[in-house]
This record gives C-alpha cells, structure tokens and sequence, in this order.
C-alpha cells in the first residue's frame, strides 16, 4: 500500500512538473543556479567582472553628468533596434538607462553559458528563458522609460496610448499581436495573382499549374514543393517579388503545392502521405500534363526537406539513370542534417516532444499559432517586442507589408507526420544515416542521389543555418552548386532581380571535402539576385523550347483558377 501510495505521489509530482515547466526550462536555470552555487571560486571570478563593469559604468556616468563625452561602455549591438533613437546616447538619464540594463543582461546571459558542469543543451534553455525575461523587461517596453513613446503622447495629445490601447484589444480578441494590417491584403487580390489553374486536388493538396507568360517554354517543367509550415504564396507575393512569376517570364512551364490546412481528422496523416501522396502525385501530374518524361523538383524548407527524400526513394527503386523522372533538383534553405539546427535546438528533446505529442494528442494537430509563437520566442526583439511597443506604446497601426501579412497567415501540423518529423530528424537525425529511415517502404539513403543539385543557403538564416544546410554537398553523390543569398530565411529566398542591387550571393560548384566557411572565403561575393544564377544553371537542364501545354488535360482537367480553395483555409 505505501509503495502505491509513492508511486501516486510520484506520477502527480510529474504530471505537476509537466504543466508547471513543460519544456524543461525552469529546471535548467535551477540547474544553472546550483551550479554556480557549488563552485564558489569560479561564482567570485564571474562576480568580479560584474563589479569591474559596474565600476567602468559609474566612471561614464560621471563624466556625461559633467558634459563630457565617452564610449558606451557597453554598446548595443548594431542590429538592436531598442536604442536607435539618439536620445538614447544624448540624455545622459536615457543614457545610464541603458548603459545599466545592457551591463546586467549581458553579464547574466555571459554567465549561463559559463555555468560549470551544465550540458549545452540546458545552458541553452537556461538563456532562453532568460533572454525571454530579459527582453520583456527592457526599458524600451514601458511608457516612462521609452523616450519616443513619451515624445509621441506629447505631439498627438496623449491620443497615441488611446490608439494603443485600441490596437491592444484587436490583438486580445485574436489571441495575438498583429505583425501586419490584415485589412490590407488578400490572397487572390493582391497576393497570389500569378495566372494560373488548379489541375488536381487530392485530400492532402491541390496542385496549380501556372499559364505560359511567352510563346514557347522549355520542355521540362519545374515543381515547386512549398512548405505546409506556412502557405505557397511566399512564392507569389508581389508582381515584383514573385519567384513564380519570375520563373514563367523565364520561359518555365511551373506546377507549384499548395497544402490543405489540416483538420483533427487528418490527425493520422503520415510523412510518406506528404511524400507519396503528396510530392510525388504532383511529379506525376506535372509529367502528364506536360508531356514531358523529366520534371525539375524544387523545394523550399521542409519542402526541400520532403523533395530530398523523395530524390532518395526514386533513386533505391532499381530504376536506371533514363528512367528517373526527375533530371535535376533544387533546395531552398533546407536542412537535412539535423545535428545543429539553430536556435530552435531549445526545443528539441525527450521531454519538450512528449509535451507537444500530449497537446497534439488532445486536438490531432499542432496548432499553427503554436509553432508561430515558438519562432518569434527565438527572436522575440524584433518579432513580438518591436510590434508591441510600435502598436501600443506610440499607438501606430502595425505596417502594410504582404510577406508580414503571409508570415501571421499559419497552419497546422497533423500529429503523426508531425511527431515522426520532430523525432526521426531533429531529435535522432536519421535522415542523413544510410537507410536510417524508411519511408513508402524503402530505405532513404541521401547518398544514392545521383542528379544534379542547386542548394541555397541564407546568411542570417535562424531556422536553417547556412553552415548545416551546406552539408547537403557531402551527402549526395551527385554535382552540387552551392549558393549562400545575404538576408534571412525569407529574403534569402525572396529575393528578386532590382537595380541598383539590394543584396548579394555566393555561388559556386562543391568540391568534395570543402567546408563552409573554406568554400565562402574562397568564393567571390556577387551583387545581385541569385535567381538570375539559377536561371542559368536550370536552362541546360530543362531541355529545349517549345510549345507551351495547355493548363490541364484530359486526364486531369482544370478544376478552378488559382489560387485556389486550399490557401484560404483557415
């Protein structure tokens, strides 16, 4: 009976730890505290460098309370919009402010990642968690300490906290902060206008097949995968930021997925259904169509992810080089080795999946307002705090921006294709393992692929960092040409053609056993979009011109105009 008794008390304290501290994260600064607790010499050493900064400080104060001029004795960083305003630097108050708040948060954030005999991984949860405290508690989120939410109440007479506080109740009643005016767009109207048709809908997507913009296209058609994370019509933005209407004016006859937003009955929904089902009906629509035996697969995100082991599955199926159906491929800002796979790493372990399956047993999904909070948690300055001091401490409507406007468009994830993904790959990242994990009944062994590959990494990406999506070159037997995009996960990618340049890329062929930054140094930095590169690395690759294919066929008739019914799925 009292063994009972304990194991009971046992599982509640659990099941009251899991709801107290689902992902693990009080524990870890627990853990963090007690390790400083327990080495006294090194606690002193970490303390004395606090105090010599505090010393430093107070000689700066003293000598900008005199009028004098000096160095911030801790700067901001460039990319910190918080302390921008010059007031911030100017008043010696505002100044001190600052200057106090960057000392402590940096010497705190410094001394979790020093912690003695702490495993990475919990050091990481221990400074997220307390970069997520840190950051809600700079001076720049409250009205007395922010200089421009004051200035701003002064010039419009106090009206900017009655416009804050209005934009706070909009963003209470949908449970978030708004990123973007959504009264401003529409999927279809001004986003998503790319002509086209819809020529095959199964229960996990419809495909689109976009109409030729000139008189002939080259042979070989491109099926663009987009990630079921978010919506296609990243792809389609803008006129001018359209990769799809860009690669149509190239002369490209295109096929691009748009996913299903799915439901607590697709809660049984499987990797292999978004591989079968999914990309590979696409191929075989696409083909059909098209009249054309070859395909070009692209893939973005997860749907590169996807399109790689697909290109492992059609190449362990025993067919020879003349009977593959695709001809070469391309990824954008992919991973698939998974070993460290950026900040997002704060989530991936037994315990935070066990969380997530829990929540997503509950409702047969991950919810996608979920997976959008974790990603703005991993950069919550620019993505929750700059938007909450912007819509209700100066009172200003969020901005008119079309791909904010996609990024707050989410969707859900099914349970068992989700749960298999977070597990096999990030967690134990088979897929980079010979065989390591089978998908449609085969084996997947990266290193069968044998077509030729254009790989895209992005500098300041966060969710694929450039220097694990670059280890795809050692992975595949095939030739790669590899190009690094400046900007982020997004305009890496969505990056088109404009004069004078905005941005810059490498590019350049792999040689086997380079590393990433060897194969940066080396490579020379180009002004422009790397669309243009790819245009012509794909040209060769995509036969020759002819006619263009009329949208849909016989076989698979056109069942309505783009953008279709799925991305308006809610």
């Amino acid at each position: 009976m009292a063994d009972l008794e304990s194991r009971l008390l046992g599982n509640l304290q659990s099941t009251m730890q899991q709801m107290a501290d689902p992902f693990g994260m009080l524990e870890a600064c627990w853990r963090v505290q007690k390790a400083w607790m327990t080495h006294p010499q090194a606690l002193t050493e970490q303390l004395r460098e606090l105090h010599a900064g505090i010393a430093m400080l107070q000689v700066q104060v003293q000598r900008r309370m005199a009028g004098l001029d000096g160095e911030d004795v801790i700067p901001p960083v460039p990319y910190d919009e918080r302390f921008q305003e010059p007031v911030w630097r100017d008043n010696p108050c505002f100044d001190n402010l600052k200057e106090v708040y960057l000392l402590y948060t940096r010497w705190l954030e410094d001394a979790i990642y020093a912690s003695p005999g702490v495993s990475c991984h919990e050091r990481e949860k221990a400074g997220f968690l307390t970069r997520q405290v840190l950051n809600a508690l700079a001076p720049s989120n409250f009205f007395w300490t922010n200089p421009a939410a004051m200035l701003r109440f002064l010039q419009t007479g106090g009206m900017s906290l009655v416009d804050g506080a209005v934009n706070y109740l909009k963003d209470l009643r949908r449970g978030t902060i708004r990123m973007a005016d959504d009264t401003e767009f529409e999927v279809g109207r001004n986003l998503a206008t790319t002509p086209g048709a819809i020529v095959y809908r199964n229960e996990l997507f419809e495909l689109i097949q976009y109409a030729p913009a000139t008189e002939t296209v080259h042979e070989v058609p491109i099926v663009l995968v987009s990630p079921w994370i978010n919506k296609y019509y990243v792809l389609d933005l803008d006129e001018k930021k359209s990769l799809i209407r860009y690669l149509v004016a190239q002369g490209f006859t295109v096929f691009v997925t748009s996913w299903k937003n799915p439901t607590r009955e697709m809660r049984d929904t499987t990797l292999d259904d978004y591989m079968l089902k999914g990309v590979l009906q696409a191929l075989d629509v696409a083909r059909s169509i098209a009249n054309s035996h070859l395909v070009h697969l692209a893939g973005y995100c997860i749907g590169g992810t996807i399109v790689a082991a697909l290109m492992a599955w059609l190449n362990n199926g025993g067919e020879e080089d003349g009977d593959q159906p695709v001809s070469a491929w391309s990824l954008f800002t992919t991973l698939v080795d998974f070993e460290h796979p950026g900040e997002i790493a704060v989530f991936i372990d037994e315990r935070t999946i066990e969380n997530l399956e829990s929540r997503m047993a509950s409702q047969g999904y991950l919810d996608g307002q979920d997976m959008a909070g974790s990603f703005r948690a991993l950069r919550s300055n620019p993505l929750v705090w700059h938007y909450f001091i912007n819509n209700y401490l100066l009172g200003e409507d969020p901005p008119k921006l079309d791909v904010l406007f996609w990024n707050m468009d989410t969707t859900r994830m099914p349970e068992a294709m989700h749960s298999f993904y977070l597990r096999e790959f990030y967690l134990h990242n088979r897929l980079i393992e010979r065989d390591g994990v089978e998908l449609g009944g085969r084996g997947i062994d990266l290193r069968r692929i044998r077509q030729p590959l254009y790989a895209v990494g992005a500098e300041q990406d966060h969710i694929a960092p450039w220097q694990e999506t670059f280890k795809i070159g050692a992975l595949v037997s095939g030739p790669v040409r590899y190009v690094l995009a400046t900007s982020g996960h997004i305009f890496g990618v969505i990056n088109p053609p404009v004069q004078p340049p905005k941005r810059r890329y490498w590019a350049a062929d792999l040689d086997s056993g380079i590393d990433a930054l060897t194969w940066r140094d080396a490579t020379s930095k180009v002004p422009g979009s790397w669309w243009e590169d790819w245009i012509t690395w794909l040209r060769p690759k995509c036969g020759a011109m002819a006619a263009p294919p009329q949208l849909g066929s016989e076989a698979y008739p056109v069942l309505g105009d783009a953008p279709g019914s799925y991305v308006l799925e809610r």
